[in-house]
């Protein structure tokens, strides 16, 4: 077995027991945030059920991540070339996971228990990254739609508590029941695009426009009421920004060079 096999073998392990981690920290804390958003001055019951919704499905994706690490496991084993592909879907989930639980913890003063596993999945994913021998053009690509990956599904949570919260205006509260889903299906978009770069797939730079609109949609929507409701700077823009900033790109010449560069294999 080659060494990068054996890299690859090593990850995948480690991929398997972040899981298993992450199962622990999400059983161990779940309650802990929720009653201590229950409690908190003044209570947030809102951001409570935006708790139990998403620690509920970020634990069935991490988690379940540890599955696609079994499967990379028997692909660096048997030496099959994709294995490298999906064990980057597999950190991806997990840094996602591992991520978001730590701000809804450190808001009202509790541990950011699930940090360990986004900064495993993190050195995972640029292991994988090396296994694959992406460029660095690329993999700073990859990186930014992984920021975009994850700000818009922070957006989608907080509209759970916002549509909750807005009982003075129905237009907004409307807006908000109707967009809600919109930013999530940006942030798996995000994903899958990363995935279709890998994989040199056609599809990547229309589902990178696609992602890029649907996260300015419901990121824009939710940022510009909020900066209306404060009257400050919104950190619910920082998603559509980066969304705005890579839809130029992905409609520029020097994206379609960058992805033909990667399908021909011209490392930098």
């Amino acid at each position: 077995m080659k060494k990068i096999n054996y890299l690859g073998v090593a990850i995948s392990i480690i991929g398997f027991f972040t899981g298993l981690l992450l199962f622990y920290l999400l059983a161990e804390n779940y309650m802990l945030v929720v009653n201590g958003k229950i409690t908190s001055v003044p209570p947030r019951p809102d951001e409570a059920l935006a708790v139990m919704i998403t620690y509920s499905m970020l634990g069935w994706l991490g988690i379940g991540a540890s599955g696609l690490w079994g499967a990379v496991l028997y692909g660096f084993v048997t030496k099959q070339e994709w294995a490298w592909r999906y064990g980057s879907i597999a950190a991806a989930l997990q840094m996602l996971a591992g991520f978001f639980p730590t701000i809804p913890a450190k808001s009202i003063d509790l541990p950011a228990a699930t940090m360990p596993v986004f900064i495993i999945a993190t050195i995972l994913w640029f292991g994988i990254m090396y296994i694959g021998k992406v460029n660095r053009k690329l993999l700073i690509f990859l990186f930014i739609a992984g920021i975009a990956y994850v700000l818009a599904y922070v957006n989608g949570v907080a509209i759970i508590s916002k549509y909750q919260t807005t009982t003075y205006n129905d237009v907004w509260k409307g807006m908000y029941a109707v967009v809600f889903a919109v930013t999530w299906f940006g942030s798996a978009s995000w994903l899958t695009l990363s995935f279709g770069v890998l994989t040199r797939k056609a599809y990547t730079i229309p589902l990178g426009i696609m992602a890029s609109i649907m996260a300015m949609i419901g990121g824009y929507t939710l940022a510009i009421v909020n900066v209306i409701e404060v009257h400050r700077f919104s950190m619910f823009l920082p998603a559509p920004i980066i969304s705005t900033l890579l839809l130029i790109y992905l409609c520029t010449p020097s994206a379609k060079r960058l992805l033909t560069e990667w399908e021909e294999k011209h490392f930098i």
